[in-house]
């Protein structure tokens, strides 16, 4: 039985090990260079480092993750795996077509997966709002930031400044600040009111945060140390510079984060960090048939099973509630798909003389695999309200839109601007997203709407009469047109038990 997980994060390798200890064969597939996804970016394994575990939470969890799945001898792990493709199938999980090696160099490794299961654990990236000067170079999201300070150990800039909203500020400042930045201030948009307001209303739901008490403690302590204010009700509303930032304007926002006149202030900086959410990156589960939920997630059941049989998510494509979430979701995933898996081989070897493997029959009846299951999804119920709050006190509002310019950039791959993006819908009348893209260019770049989309949605007026969202791609990343040529994607390089 064979079970195909793409993500090396915190719920894949959740659910790479939980399904390896039912008994199933695994192969592990992540488009980075090692594992641990975005929440465990590292410093190459080539690299000599003292106190790694620094600028990492649970990296204990994690260095026990890699060991036990990279030593298990029914485990093959695929680094540089660029799942361009699923090919949907009647009734079973998706084919999974990838190829290996450096992004964007000819001459890559062609291969096809035919899992008896496939999970889903590729997370999620930063959703940046624009502001006039975001295009300007040294303006960065907060993700990129801490994942340069972590795998490379180096700082943005002298003198920086965090904006944005939500917990994720915190880290990224601190990280900074650990690697010789100057953090001038976090800039949290949502104002106090609205902090205390969204948080203290029924608390008994936040017990899955119990244990981020410590997280925040650390965080403040880390601030206090380096000395780093934080402000809240406050954004950064604009980048000025000519070759790169050099001042950034800072205004007070009222509820709907619309700027307040008159409370401007400008700041000399020659780094902006800045990240308004994430976006769960759904290319392969729309591309696999799986339904979204209205909230732009994807929908699973209790066992983080999809609408598509065989396939199960995890993690981010499900809702933001944190890495302790995504552990609990993956490791859920990983165990009810070892149960499809298994159930897909009895079924295929009913009619002979083979039949599941005695060590898959005890590792799937095993109670203290059962237990630790149970005790996921218990974590994981209690997360899923704490990951609702989270967005809903944290989540943009829409008065962000009254600190944009008929010039401003929307879309950057293609130089759209939010006069032209409104102006075109105004003159055409149309109420389709799909003709609006092809009258303005926004989204159809390089890209093909990943950073640009959510906001070009909004900015447009959304519920689109014909129900396309930005969120579908029928080729999932960008491939050479020599890649697709050379592949024979017909041909499975994975089929049922290994």
């Amino acid at each position: 039985m064979s079970i195909v997980i793409i993500g090396a994060g915190p719920a894949g390798l959740a659910a790479a090990r939980s399904a390896l200890r039912a008994g199933a064969h695994v192969t592990l597939l992540d488009s980075a260079d090692q594992m641990g996804g975005q929440f465990w970016r590292h410093v190459p394994e080539s690299v000599e480092t003292k106190n790694e575990r620094m600028l990492h939470h649970k990296w204990s969890l994690f260095t026990a993750l890699r060991s036990e799945v990279t030593a298990h001898p029914n485990c093959e792990i695929v680094m540089g795996a660029q799942v361009w493709l699923l090919e949907q199938r009647e009734g079973a999980a998706p084919l999974v077509h990838a190829h290996i090696g450096t992004v964007d160099a000819g001459g890559r490794t062609t291969r096809t997966f035919e899992p008896d299961a496939l999970v889903l654990a590729t997370g999620a990236h930063d959703r940046t709002l624009p502001f006039p000067g975001w295009t300007l170079p040294g303006v960065y999201t907060a993700g990129a930031a801490q994942a340069i300070a972590k795998s490379e150990r180096i700082a943005l800039g002298s003198r920086v400044v965090v904006a944005g909203a939500g917990p994720f500020l915190l880290p990224v400042a601190q990280s900074l600040a650990l690697t010789g930045a100057h953090v001038l201030g976090v800039y949290e948009a949502t104002p106090t009111a609205s902090l205390l307001r969204g948080w203290a209303t029924k608390p008994w739901e936040l017990t899955a945060a119990a244990g981020k008490a410590g997280e925040l403690a650390g965080y403040v302590a880390g601030h206090v140390r380096h000395r780093i204010p934080y402000r809240t009700g406050h954004a950064v509303i604009e980048a000025h510079g000519t070759r790169r930032v050099e001042v950034v304007t800072i205004a007070r926002v009222d509820e709907t984060w619309a700027p307040i006149p008159g409370t401007e202030t400008m700041v000399e900086a020659d780094a902006v960090c800045v990240s308004h959410g994430f976006t769960p990156r759904l290319e392969l589960a729309v591309a696999a048939g799986c339904g979204i939920r209205l909230d732009r997630f994807v929908e699973v059941d209790a066992d983080q099973r999809t609408t598509v049989p065989g396939v199960y998510a995890a993690g981010e494509l499900t809702g933001v509630a944190g890495a302790d979430s995504a552990v609990a979701e993956g490791a859920i995933a990983g165990y009810a798909a070892a149960q499809t898996a298994l159930s897909s081989t009895a079924g295929a070897t009913s009619s002979s003389a083979a039949a599941p493997s005695a060590a898959a029959r005890a590792a799937t009846s095993d109670s203290t695999l059962g237990r630790d299951i149970a005790r996921s999804r218990r974590s994981r119920d209690r997360f899923i309200a704490f990951g609702r709050r989270l967005d809903a006190v944290h989540g943009p509002k829409s008065g962000w839109r009254r600190w944009m310019r008929p010039d401003t950039t929307v879309c950057r791959c293609e130089e759209v601007t939010n006069g032209e993006l409104t102006g075109i819908r105004t003159q055409t009348a149309s109420c389709g997203l799909r003709s609006l893209k092809l009258s303005t260019r926004a989204g159809l770049g390089i890209c093909q709407g990943r950073i640009c989309g959510r906001t070009v949605e909004e900015l447009l007026g959304g519920n689109f009469a014909d129900g396309v969202t930005t969120d579908r791609r029928p080729i999932v990343s960008p491939v050479r047109i020599g890649d697709l040529a050379a592949s024979d994607h017909h041909t499975p390089t994975v089929k049922g038990n290994q």
